[in-house]
């Protein structure tokens, strides 16, 4: 008896054309992107939200085509995310309604193809935005193509206890950026027949105290980091650093040092051969060290933003720089020299480093004999095949000739990247700890659209 009723009621429910409870067949969804020139885009994601169901998500096949199975009948709504180099524009959404059964074909969606250049940009925005929220970044990016910007932000804060945001120009440290002035301001002295490039530093500085250094490290030593002279930090520098004001205070205390290995064999970075450079540029020149690259270098180059005002002086513009210290980021005050010096610690902003880089391309700080002396490689860094010139760096990447330098120490990280012949300048500072800008400056130069 209660088969056959069960059996009445199937029958009665089959005549009304309803399933039973529970077995009513699902649907599907089928749908395709495309770009604005009907080329199948590949690679987007697709939200299905709606009819109370838990929200899911696919992405487009090769061929642009995306699908939804197993879906309740009911009305619902897909939105698409577009995948790299592509925009939505206004139509990022579409509705779709599922029937019992059946497979439901949305309407085609349609994504705008960024320029390379702009798509270039949207990716460079989000990197940014990343490493700002990981604090792995802070600063600000200028990167300008023939005259024209393509980028240029700032990200992070200047100044975390007073809550100052960074701007383009906010003025940051450079570390050993400066190296690139120090080297302009030699090789001015050399083509105005001052300095030659082979003559020895006793030459210039007759009373230096190590004999052995003064007659055998050149100029040309000292400008590529051949010289064997050695660095500046370490335990002395650490016990004196806020008594080292001036180049001669250096050569003071680190004068009477003998030679790291025969001048010319190796290259092997050195601070204090620039050190000793800059102490060459005061007596040629007659003038300190900051006046001459302030009258030589920063103005007719326009590097309105750039100095090297003592640290205990107020510099409105000039960001605090922070490093890690036990999980927390703190300020590099307890690090920094007394003031930046020939061989780095001077502040500049973005723009400062452009106008640099334009300048040296226009010849207004050298003219182009010494200009290329100044910026083709002459050895060998290391193991590397990368060269370094007379405080320039002169490398291929990714095709492109460049040239620059960078500069890192305890909460100051930068770089400038630029074509000498034209082309892109990337100039990258942060007022964190490297490799702040040396991993983004990476990601800008192995993204730049041709």
């Amino acid at each position: 008896m209660r088969h056959a009723f069960k059996v009445a009621a199937v029958a009665i429910l089959a005549a009304c054309g309803s399933d039973p409870v529970g077995t009513i067949p699902n649907g599907s969804i089928r749908g395709t992107v495309t770009d604005d020139a009907g080329t199948s885009v590949a690679n987007a994601a697709v939200a299905l939200t709606g009819n109370a169901q838990p929200a899911r998500t696919t992405h487009t096949s090769g061929g642009g085509v995306y699908t939804f199975a197993d879906v309740p009948p009911g009305a619902y709504t897909v939105a698409i995310t577009p995948p790299a180099g592509f925009t939505t524009g206004a139509a990022g959404t579409a509705s779709v309604t599922v029937a019992s059964g059946a497979q439901t074909n949305a309407a085609a969606m349609v994504l705008s193809r960024m320029s390379p250049e702009a798509a270039f940009v949207a990716a460079l925005r989000a990197r940014l935005d990343t490493a700002t929220a990981a604090n792995t970044f802070a600063g600000a990016v200028l990167i300008v193509r023939d005259g024209r910007t393509v980028f240029e932000g700032a990200y992070g804060l200047a100044d975390r206890g007073q809550g100052i945001p960074n701007s383009p120009l906010t003025q940051f440290r450079v570390g050993s950026m400066n190296k690139m002035l120090t080297a302009v301001a030699a090789l001015q002295l050399v083509q105005a027949g001052k300095v030659r490039l082979d003559a020895t530093l006793g030459t210039y500085l007759p009373d230096y105290p190590n004999a052995e250094m003064a007659s055998k490290v050149t100029i040309h030593h000292l400008l590529t980091h051949t010289g064997g002279t050695g660095d500046i930090f370490g335990p002395q520098f650490t016990a004196n650093r806020l008594e080292l004001r001036e180049p001669e205070d250096y050569l003071e205390l680190y004068g009477a040092r003998s030679l790291l290995f025969e001048p010319g064999s190796q290259w092997a970075y050195s601070n204090y051969g620039f050190m000793l450079l800059g102490a060459v540029v005061e007596r040629v020149s007659g003038m300190r060290y900051d006046d001459y690259v302030a009258a030589h270098v920063l103005a007719p180059a326009g590097m309105t933003g750039a100095g090297a005002t003592p640290e205990d002086a107020s510099v409105p513009g000039r960001a605090v720089g922070y490093m890690w210290q036990g999980g927390a980021l703190v300020s590099n005050a307890p690090t920094l020299p007394y003031r930046g010096t020939p061989a780095g610690g001077w502040y500049a902003t973005v723009g400062d480093f452009e106008r640099f880089a334009t300048a040296i391309r226009e010849h207004r700080l050298l003219d182009p004999a010494h200009t290329a002396l100044l910026l083709d490689g002459k050895v060998t860094m290391g193991q590397s095949v990368v060269k370094y010139a007379y405080g320039f760096i002169d490398r291929v990447q990714e095709g492109r000739r460049l040239v620059g330098h960078g500069g890192g120490a305890p909460g100051m990280s930068g770089e400038l990247s630029f074509e000498p012949n034209g082309g892109y300048t990337v100039v990258v500072l942060s007022n964190l700890s490297p490799p702040a800008a040396t991993l983004l400056e990476a990601f800008i130069l192995g993204s730049l659209p041709d």
